[in-house]
C-alpha cells in the first residue's frame, strides 16, 4: 500500500474554502454499494445523503471483488476490519472519506482524485483541531482513522536519522518524531518536513491503518500532518517499512 497524494497546504485549503468539490468522471458514478433504503448506522445514512461518498463507497466494493490478500490472510476479515473503521467514524465525513481510501489503498485501486478529495478533508478537520487548541498542548497520538491530535516536532534528520534534514543530501530522504510520540519518514526530501523546525506545533490525523498485514506487524500507518508555524503539510507512513517489508 502507498499513498501517493499531494499535500500542498495551499491547495487543499482553497478547495476548502471554495466549497466547491475534486471533480472528476468518477465521483459522478452510480452508488453506494448497499440499499439506503436499509442503511442504519449513521456511516450508512452519511454515505447515503453524499454522492462523493456514495461513488467511493460504489468503487470500493468493486475493488474489493478483484482483491488477494498480499500475506495470505482472510480476504473478509481484512475487509470486516475496513468497515470497522469506516463505522466508527459515525458521520465524520472527512473520516469516512480516510477509512474508504484506506480500503482502496488496500484493495490497490485508489483513483488520484478520491486521494485528493480525503487530503482536502481531513485539512479542513486538521486546522479545526487545532482551533479547539488555540494552546497547542500536546495530545495522544491518534489511534483511530479519522481522529486528529496536537502536538510539537522533536526531531528532523535524514531518514535513516544521521543528519539534521536541514544539512542532510536532497537524496538522504527525511524524518520525523513528535512529543507524543509519533513519527514521519520518508524516501524523498519531504518539502513540508524541510520547510518546518525543531519544536514547531503540529496537529497530525490518523488516515490509513494497515489490514493487509502478516500478524502482530502494525507498521505503516500513513498520518497527514500540517505545521501550524510554518504551513507545510505532509501525508508520511510512521516507518521506513510498511507491514509485510524488510
Amino acid at each position: 500500500m502507498r499513498f501517493s497524494v499531494r499535500t500542498d497546504f495551499l491547495l487543499a485549503l482553497a478547495v476548502i474554502l471554495a466549497g466547491g468539490m475534486l471533480a472528476a468522471p468518477s465521483a459522478r458514478a452510480d452508488g453506494p454499494s448497499f440499499d439506503c433504503a436499509k442503511a442504519s448506522l449513521p456511516a450508512e445514512k452519511a454515505i447515503c445523503a453524499d454522492p462523493q461518498l456514495s461513488a467511493i463507497d460504489l468503487l470500493v466494493a468493486k475493488a474489493y471483488k478483484g482483491f488477494e490478500p498480499a500475506f495470505g490472510g482472510d480476504k473478509r476479515k481484512i475487509a470486516r476490519g475496513l468497515i470497522a473503521d469506516r463505522n466508527a467514524c459515525k458521520s465524520d465525513t472527512a473520516c469516512i472519506v480516510s477509512a474508504l481510501n484506506n480500503a482502496l489503498q488496500t484493495y490497490g485501486n485508489a483513483p488520484s482524485w478520491v486521494q485528493d478529495y480525503n487530503i482536502a478533508l481531513i485539512g479542513k478537520k486538521a486546522l479545526d483541531a487545532a482551533a479547539r487548541n488555540p494552546g497547542n498542548s500536546d495530545q495522544p497520538l491518534p489511534s483511530a482513522v479519522g481522529q486528529c491530535a496536537s502536538t510539537h516536532i522533536k526531531t528532523l534528520t535524514a531518514r535513516l536519522g544521521d543528519d539534521p534534514l536541514e544539512t542532510a543530501a536532497p537524496d538522504a530522504g527525511s524524518a520525523a518524531t513528535f512529543t507524543n510520540g509519533g513519527g514521519a519518514v520518508s524516501y524523498d526530501r519531504e518539502p513540508g518536513l524541510a520547510a518546518s523546525k525543531v519544536g514547531e506545533p503540529v496537529v497530525m490525523c490518523l488516515i490509513a491503518i494497515p489490514r493487509d498485514c502478516p500478524r502482530d506487524d502494525d507498521r505503516g500507518r500513513v498520518y497527514y500532518s500540517i505545521d501550524l508555524v510554518a504551513k507545510g503539510s505532509w501525508a508520511l507512513p510512521d516507518s521506513e517499512h510498511l507491514c509485510g517489508g524488510a
